[in-house]
């Protein structure tokens, strides 16, 4: 399991209801980006390499998960 003390947790910019479904990531830690939701901040934390984060959001931007219209 990844070490996530010291995490630093942000919200979206672009989450709705003023921040409160949302997820929260920290990306301060050199070898790991946590990902949890921002509702259960005890719960469980998904965590990715750097690499598989970047290619995630890389992915997003290029509009791979968008749903078919």
């Amino acid at each position: 399991m990844a070490d996530l003390n010291g995490a630093r947790w942000r919200k979206s910019t672009r989450s709705d209801n003023g921040g409160a479904s949302c997820v929260e990531v920290a990306k301060n830690l050199p070898d790991v980006v946590g990902v949890r939701d921002s509702k259960d901040r005890c719960g469980p934390v998904l965590t990715f390499g750097p690499e598989a984060w970047g290619a995630f959001l890389a992915g997003i931007k290029a509009g791979e998960f968008d749903l078919p219209e």
